[in-house]
């Protein structure tokens, strides 16, 4: 359990350390600890006497069943672990417009704050979410699946559990490719663990492990599925619907605000009271039929010398006494000699709970704080260690000492903490030279298929970075020694949001941020790029060049620079001549301060509900010189869910303006050429919809109107019955829920003469290849005959889809629905995308 402030581990210790469990419901801002207290207190005691292990495997952020990872962690007080295949990089977001990589941060950081709530662990593998599959082998082969296969088994041999739990059945009927995947990955791994033959390279770091079973949590969604869940031998039932007094909420509330941290997905999710029957059927191992851990020993009997242990806890635990916790720490420390004795991966652990129990036994508090957020390599970090004894008992603080990948900091201060005063101690931390920064350690090589490149076996399964710097209390209870770990992070005041914490990062003395990642030149006119530097360090000054693939040309060649305050940034511009013909290649913007090239981006992800997050994209940009003709350049865009295709068009010279619920509703709509309604608008906005007859008004004047995909209504992943799609177009429309996952599916001109194949630029073939991760997705699945449907494709062996583009003239104007993936083509500077999406700007109307 955590103390009363966030647990975090050593940074040498197994590198698979549980995520910090937090007790409160009510959750607050990023990095703020919840009331907890007395209740926090009684589970930990408890926990000390569990020694039960379940672990869940499923493909994606939101795949998990929280019901059932809260009733473990919170209410049988199991080690309860998730893994995650992916970290979610191929979905959509709800939020804003990050994709890829950055979404995975973010969906990373949503499962974490979830894994707060819920009790339980969070791990991945190496594997990425490429977007949606309808084939396990296409996810599979994408994946290599030795490689994550050999990921899994890592990851359940340092787990250890005694129980494995999937999410999905590995058939067809899971839907997702990935989901297919994942069980069948699962089911793999639960043998090849125990084989000391598959895998040897891990055998380094740990052994072989055979868990105890293999269980299928049923879906159990619809009461036709309950009812046929209900029914099937060798399963399970658990009410995760039962209310835990302790915890004042039932484990399908946890589930409720666990699951609504998904927020990216907008997966937000009702705190249901009552019965709520899950069914766990066994698929491999001995049947269960009473309960998951039938004949599996989860008290200290299950190691050697572990009664006399067991019955000491239980005393703590049943002598407890809510307003005297101190009371418990003499038996605490009675017991604690005997698990340190043990040599077994179970006592270790426990013995770092166990610890942390004193500390939340002792009322003791326990901090790390610098004096700012950001460090540069060969700076020094000034820390301020606080240590407050909240309790009557004696406690002296015994020394200290920080550390890093680098060098270790320590310090002696052998005194006594006198009840509720603080002690502070002055330490510094000389961040190394050669100190690599703060980014994500899945995102520090470069990864070119789907899978991410990780060098230490030990990183892999990992759900985050460590942190940059932790400090070791060394802190005594009766002369008995424990250490307790935090991690260093800068802590401030925010006028409206109070107290607040953020993490230490280490950062380059400049960073090189290049306006986007694509430069578009559709012709061979010459365009300015600004480049910023932003210095992280006061009176930083270098030199900034370009460098370039042949044929194409910068002016001038390299500017210097000179930022006087830390924080502030400076843009420098250059003129990029392309070649005459069409190309393509790299540029990269490379800084030289004090000797040293620098060639890497920040940027800070921030969202209310995660804490922030610095990257540190390399500083590269594609080129991409596609000849692309357009006559609608001024562009009013609703935006809706989030995406850069405002950013995309205005790669093309576009004018682009965001239109504000109030321009919808009020401003002459008329000046623009044509309307885009962005990602899910209509999903989204309400005053889009309410709006929806001044847009057709505008069409029927002689406007161009362009609506991109919607989630279809209904449905366990689609938009609510509540008429959001009734009046999309002009005509009888229906989104439905075709979507082509094949990116390079076949694609079919069903009007060849259309203008949105035509004019003015002539599509072929060649303009539908190099697309990624899909053609489309929520085709329209029936619409009026008023409509023309422009191209046809599927994914290979399902029926043809003619709903990805319809075309039709209403009054003087022009609408079109287009479901094709616009929104991750064009960001990704695919020349097809750019020429069929002018086109479609093009399509101008009678005035």
């Amino acid at each position: 359990m955590s103390t009363f402030h966030a647990r975090f581990p050593h940074l040498y210790i197994l590198l698979l350390m549980p995520v910090v469990a937090y007790l409160g419901f009510l959750v607050p801002a990023y990095g703020q600890r919840n009331l907890s207290g007395a209740p926090e207190i009684e589970l930990a005691l408890h926990k000390l006497n569990v020694l039960g292990s379940v672990l869940m495997i499923a493909a994606h952020p939101d795949d998990e069943n929280t019901a059932l990872l809260a009733y473990y962690a919170r209410g049988r007080s199991m080690r309860t672990g998730y893994l995650s295949i992916t970290r979610g990089e191929g979905g959509q977001n709800l939020i804003g417009s990050e994709q890829g990589d950055l979404l995975g941060v973010i969906r990373t950081q949503e499962l974490l704050a979830a894994r707060h709530i819920d009790g339980a662990e969070q791990f991945f593998t190496r594997a990425i979410d490429f977007g949606y599959s309808k084939s396990a082998d296409e996810t599979l082969a994408k994946w290599g699946r030795e490689k994550v296969l050999s990921d899994v088994v890592w990851v359940i041999r340092n787990f250890r559990p005694d129980v494995v739990i999937l999410r999905f059945s590995g058939t067809p009927r899971d839907g997702h490719g990935q989901h297919q995947a994942s069980a069948m990955l699962g089911k793999e791994a639960f043998s090849a663990a125990a084989d000391k033959d598959r895998f040897r390279e891990q055998l380094r770091y740990v052994q072989p492990w055979q868990a105890k079973r293999l269980l299928f949590n049923v879906f159990s969604f619809s009461a036709e599925q309950e009812k046929q869940a209900s029914e099937m031998p060798h399963r399970v039932e658990v009410d995760t619907g039962e209310f835990n007094p302790v915890l004042g909420k039932s484990y399908t509330e946890i589930a409720g605000i666990s699951r609504s941290q998904h927020r990216s997905q907008g997966m937000g999710a009702p705190e249901r009271r009552g019965p709520s029957h899950n069914y766990l059927v066994t698929i491999a191992g001995p049947p269960a039929d009473h309960d998951a851990f039938d004949d599996v020993a989860t008290t200290w009997m299950r190691v050697s010398g572990g009664e006399a242990v067991g019955r000491i806890l239980a005393e703590a635990e049943r002598t407890f006494v809510p307003e005297q916790p101190e009371k418990t720490i003499p038996l605490l420390l009675k017991v604690r000699p005997l698990i340190a004795a043990m040599d077994d991966p179970l006592a270790k652990r426990k013995l770092d709970e166990l610890d942390e129990t004193l500390a939340l036994c002792g009322g003791l508090w326990l901090d790390a704080t610098a004096d700012r957020y950001a460090a540069v390599p060969g700076s020094t970090v000034n820390i301020e260690l606080e240590a407050i004894n909240r309790s009557q008992i004696p406690v002296a603080w015994a020394g200290y000492s920080l550390i890093s990948a680098g060098a270790d900091v320590a310090g002696l201060k052998v005194e006594s903490l006198a009840a509720n005063q603080p002690k502070r101690v002055a330490a510094a931390w000389s961040v190394p030279a050669d100190q690599p920064y703060s980014q994500p350690y899945w995102l520090r090589k470069a990864h070119t298929g789907e899978t991410y490149e990780i060098e230490d076996q030990r990183s892999i399964g990992m759900a985050d970075t460590p942190p940059v710097l932790t400090a070791e209390f060394g802190i005594k209870f009766h002369d008995v020694g424990i250490t307790l770990r935090r991690p260093v992070h800068y802590r401030y005041v925010d006028p409206t949001e109070g107290e607040r914490i953020r993490s230490l990062v280490v950062v380059p003395s400049v960073a090189v941020n290049l306006p986007e990642p694509v430069e578009l030149f559709p012709s061979e006119k010459p365009k300015k790029i600004e480049v910023a530097v932003k210095a992280n360090l006061a009176g930083a000054a270098g030199e900034l060049h370009l460098d370039l693939p042949p044929g194409w040309r910068a002016e001038p060649v390299s500017q210097l620079f000179r930022v006087p305050d830390a924080g502030g940034e400076l843009a420098l511009a250059f003129s990029i001549t392309p070649p005459h013909a069409e190309a393509q290649g790299r540029l990269r913007a490379m800084a030289r301060v004090d000797g040293k090239e620098i060639s890497s981006g920040m940027t800070v992800i921030a969202f209310p509900h995660i804490p922030p997050q610095t990257i540190f994209p390399d500083a590269t940009t594609k080129l991409e010189r596609a000849n692309v003709a357009l006559t609608g350049r001024k562009i009013g865009y609703v935006m809706g869910a989030g995406d850069q295709v405002p950013e995309a068009l205005g790669q093309l010279g576009c004018e682009v303006k965001l239109l504000s619920a109030r321009e919808l509703a009020e401003s002459d709509l008329g000046g623009f050429d044509v309307i885009v309604t962005g990602v899910r608008a209509y999903n989204i906005r309400a005053d889009l919809r309410a709006n929806q007859r001044r847009l057709l008004d505008y069409v029927r004047n002689g406007g161009t109107l362009i609506v991109q995909y919607n989630v279809a209504e209904g449905g366990p992943f689609g938009g609510r019955h509540s008429g959001e799609l009734a009046h999309i177009g002009p005509y009888p429309l229906e989104v439905g829920r075709g979507r082509v996952s094949v990116e390079e599916a076949p694609v079919r001109f069903l009007a060849p003469d259309s203008p949105l194949l035509v004019s003015p630029n002539h599509i072929s073939e060649r303009d539908f290849e190099g697309w990624i991760q899909e053609r489309g997705l929520y085709f329209a699945s029936e619409w009026d005959e008023h409509y023309q449907p422009v191209l046809e494709t599927h994914d290979p062996g399902e029926k043809p889809l003619e709903g990805g583009m319809l075309y039709t003239r209403y009054g003087k104007g022009v609408y079109i629905f287009s479901a094709f993936s616009w929104f991750r083509e064009l960001p990704a500077g695919v020349p097809g995308a750019y020429r069929i999406f002018a086109n479609m700007l093009s399509a101008r109307g009678d005035r």
